[in-house]
């Protein structure tokens, strides 16, 4: 086994912008690249392997080869390939929306839920999202102000800066802003229900589809439960250091700011690591890679691999 280097699945979704192109130079057909799904097995947008023996497999055929060797002992759990990640680019707000749990999921829709984590790799200034309620309102309040359009009055809006983190459990009201560009870590599935989308047209001129009785049934209409912001233990490492973006039984997700050299071994789990700043090299016990801002790579359970360079890197594992 050895490091599987892969190329995402770019979006192209209405309200995203170009920077996904123009900084992380991901390959997209039109002007939109609203989002990478950097490491993926979901069916809806597969990550394709660049390097190796493995070139131009999908990720979902290289494990199918491998086996749970691949994925570790935690991994292999899981009934599915456990999380799914992703580089967000919101150049306009995305809708506001929920994720159901995963007992709603599977009676639903017929996959997992969606419990995720952001962390904010750049923002605009004033740049603002939105993230639970004020305060605790009823179900019937809910549905109300959904109806007549003043949702937004009762939720908690946010601004935002570089470097913050949120943890959105299933059940969390949410919505990106405009002018932020997120790195998300999140359960493997792509079940959300919209509550509002303000109106908007899509591709198809008409409005796009809102979930209003589903979200009625999942969401939690309080405050958030988990510390938001410039959150997150570090941890050094010499030169190196840690920062705990997620730890919950779905996925641990870390920020690593590498300044010198940082050894990335898990018998238990596979590692994902995602450069989001600066090069560096990786090196394993059959060769190397050069990685840059942008690279998403799958570490197979149990292969050790030593980073050396500048970088930060969304360090990933379940």
């Amino acid at each position: 086994m050895y490091p599987l280097m892969l190329k995402p699945t770019v979006k192209d979704y209405l309200w995203g912008g170009s920077k996904l192109k123009t900084e992380f130079g991901f390959e997209a057909e039109g002007e939109i690249a609203a989002e990478a799904w950097v490491l993926s097995c979901h069916i809806d947008g597969v990550s394709t392997i660049v390097n190796g023996d493995f070139k131009g497999k999908t990720l979902n055929e290289a494990l199918e080869i491998w086996g749970d060797e691949a994925l570790g002992n935690r991994a292999a759990e899981f009934s599915y390939f456990p999380i799914l990640i992703k580089l967000i680019d919101a150049k306009q707000k995305l809708s506001v929306q929920v994720h159901p749990n995963d007992e709603y999921a599977l009676e639903k829709e017929g996959e997992y839920g969606k419990t995720e984590m952001w962390y904010v790799v750049d923002c605009d200034d004033g740049a603002e999202l939105i993230y639970g309620f004020k305060s605790q309102i009823t179900k019937q309040e809910f549905e109300e102000r959904i109806k007549n359009n003043t949702l937004t009055e009762v939720c908690n809006s946010v601004p935002v800066h570089k470097g913050d983190v949120f943890f959105i459990a299933a059940g969390t009201l949410h919505a990106i802003g405009e002018g932020i560009l997120i790195a998300e870590v999140q359960q493997n599935s792509n079940t959300t229900y919209r509550v509002s989308d303000y109106g908007r047209l899509g591709a198809d001129g008409k409005p796009r589809p809102l979930h209003i009785e589903k979200a009625l049934d999942v969401t939690e209409c309080k405050k958030p439960n988990f510390a938001y912001g410039q959150v997150g233990r570090v941890v050094q490492n010499g030169k190196d250091s840690l920062r705990e973006l997620a730890s919950c039984d779905l996925f641990k997700a870390y920020l690593l700011k590498l300044e010198e050299k940082f050894s990335v071994c898990s018998k238990e789990s596979f590692v994902s690591l995602v450069v989001l700043e600066g090069a560096a090299k990786l090196t394993f016990r059959d060769g190397e890679l050069k990685i840059k801002k942008g690279d998403s790579i799958f570490v197979p359970a149990g292969l050790g691999v030593e980073l050396s360079g500048k970088a930060e890197i969304l360090y990933s594992f379940v």
